[in-house]
Order: structure tokens, then C-alpha cells, then sequence
């Protein structure tokens, strides 16, 4: 069986000056997750930890470097399935906990529960051994002067975010997330958020919902999406395309009809695709989209514009 391993950093109006920073950051957390996959781990464990350096990258906006709500405050949101027996484990809008995707497969491994919010969250995390943290430490100077300007009256920032326009751009959409296939065919796929800018108290977007962010079927594909929450929720983007894969589609086709859904509600955003087959993809109708494929065909290719570059990985 082939592996094959694809991750995303966020698909947003990212900013020329932080292009390497993003190139660099993807490259580092794929060059990490090939590495595992190529050594013989197992989907799950490559997804969470891919994941979980992607978390830790403050570059990204899921874990460190993650956005503040309306009230000063960071709540994250993560998912993660495995796709032999459809589990799945999420979280949405905790507070404290470094790493949500560990904390959504503790919650998929060890709990009855699909999903856990709030408060309820971080009280599973904290019996489960799931590490904890100070608010202060996910929170990073871009976003405490973002959050102040936008208080002071700055609300266009939130608009940016996603705009097609290059010109103008103040905002920050950093979702991450992977999918991956392993030499015994498991295929998992797996998302983390910090949100979006100014979102209000309770917001969740579609990065912890089965379906919507996340989705993985070993008998057919995985992908994790990225961009403006809402409108992946409403045309459940995730499942879209994968359906498409079982109607016969190849990955490239299907994750191009899933943005054509997320355009009737004129979504901004993107995702990341591998089919049982190993065949792995990336589709964004954003300006840009960090994100890096592995594959033992083709190798490894890094990219945040429209093309990618390859990119050499320790075996």
C-alpha cells in the first residue's frame, strides 16, 4: 500500500513579507510528518503530530499565534478522524490547552463523545492528561495589536482577511491541518483553528464539524479544509468533495467542484485531499494557501502561491 501525506497552513490573503516565513513553516511540519509516515507510523499518529507542529509554528493561526474573540480571549477549535471505523473526536471553543488535536483524539479515543465544548472541554483534557497552559501563552504580539486596532475601530481588517485584492492586507487565516495514508491503507485526516478575527464569544467554525472541516474514509479519501468558516459549514465542504471522489471523480476534480459549491455562497477558502490510491491534492479559491504534499511518486512540494516547488525531505 502507498502513503502519501498532504498539509495546509491556512488559505487567506497571506502577505508578501510573510511568504517565507510560511514556506518555512509548512516545509518544517512536512518534512516532520513524511518522516514519520516513511519510518512506519501510523495516519493517526502523523496527522496529530504534524498537526500539533503546525500548532506550535505561531506563523499559523491555530495554537500559539491564534486569534482573539471579541472579549480579548483565545478559543480554539480541532477535529480528527480516522477513516477504517468513522471515529472521530473535536473540540470547540476551549481555552488553555496548547494542543486541540491532541485533546480531539483523547476525546475520540477515550470518551463516548464525537464533541466537546467550552469549559466541558478543558475539564476532559485536564483529567485526561492533555497538557493545559496559560492563555498568555497562545497569545503573540500580531495578535494583541490586530485585536486592539480592530476595538479601535479598524473593522476592514476582518474584511481583508480573504479579500482578492493583494494590496491591502492586515488580516491573518492560518487553519491548519493534514491528511495522510499509511503503508496499511488508514486514512485520517485532522484540523485545528484558532478562528477567525473578532469572531464573537462562542463562535465555531467548520474546522471541529465532521462533514463540514474534517473528513476521512479509508475506502475513499480524506480532507481537511481551510478559510471562511461559515461558508464551508454551509455546503459541508469536506464531505462534498469526498463524495465527489466516490461518484467517480479523481482528487483534483473533486476538491475543484467542492470550491465551485463554496463559490454559490461566495466562500473564500480551500483544502487538502488524499484518496485511497495516495493520490494527493491541494484546491483554493484564496489569493494564496500554504501548503506541502508528499507523495513516493512525485515526492514533496511546498507552495503558497498557485505553484509549488519541491522540497527535499530527510529520508
Amino acid at each position: 500500500m502507498s502513503i502519501a501525506l498532504a498539509i495546509h497552513g491556512g488559505a487567506w490573503n497571506v502577505p508578501d513579507e510573510d511568504l517565507q516565513l510560511h514556506l518555512d513553516g509548512i516545509s518544517a511540519a512536512l518534512q516532520l510528518g513524511w518522516g514519520l509516515l516513511q519510518g512506519g507510523a501510523g495516519a493517526l499518529a502523523t496527522v496529530e503530530q504534524t498537526v500539533r507542529a503546525l500548532e506550535d509554528n505561531p506563523v499559523f493561526n491555530a495554537g500559539k499565534g491564534s486569534h482573539l474573540n471579541r472579549l480579548g480571549r483565545v478559543e480554539l477549535d480541532a477535529s480528527i478522524m480516522e477513516g477504517d471505523h468513522l471515529d472521530a473526536g473535536a473540540v470547540a471553543a476551549v481555552e488553555r490547552v496548547r494542543n486541540p488535536i491532541t485533546l480531539a483524539r483523547q476525546i475520540m479515543e477515550h470518551s463516548p463523545h464525537v464533541l466537546l465544548v467550552g469549559e466541558g472541554a478543558r475539564r476532559f483534557a485536564e483529567e485526561n492528561g492533555v497538557q493545559l497552559c496559560r492563555a498568555r501563552d497562545l497569545l503573540i504580539g500580531r495578535a494583541r495589536e490586530r485585536y486592539l486596532r480592530i476595538r479601535a475601530g479598524e473593522t476592514e481588517l476582518v474584511e481583508q482577511e480573504f479579500a482578492t485584492e493583494t494590496e491591502e492586507h492586515d488580516g491573518h487565516m492560518g487553519t491548519v491541518g493534514a491528511v495522510a495514508i499509511d503503508h496499511a491503507g488508514l486514512i485520517v485526516a485532522g484540523t485545528s483553528t484558532g478562528g477567525t478575527l473578532d469572531k464573537y464569544p462562542g463562535r465555531v467554525g467548520d474546522s471541529p464539524l465532521i462533514g463540514a472541516g474534517t473528513y476521512a474514509d479509508s475506502q475513499l479519501a480524506a480532507a481537511s479544509c481551510t478559510g471562511w468558516g461559515e461558508g464551508i459549514l454551509r455546503v459541508v465542504m469536506a464531505k462534498s468533495a469526498i463524495d465527489r471522489i466516490a461518484a467517480g471523480m479523481n482528487v483534483e476534480q473533486a476538491g475543484q467542484a467542492a470550491l465551485g459549491d463554496l463559490e454559490r455562497v461566495s466562500g473564500r477558502g480551500g483544502m487538502v485531499l488524499i484518496d485511497r490510491h495516495a493520490n494527493a491534492t491541494a484546491a483554493f479559491n484564496t489569493p494564496r494557501m500554504a501548503r506541502g504534499i508528499a507523495t513516493l511518486r512525485d515526492g514533496a512540494r511546498v507552495g503558497v502561491e498557485s505553484q509549488m516547488r519541491p522540497q527535499r525531505v530527510a529520508r
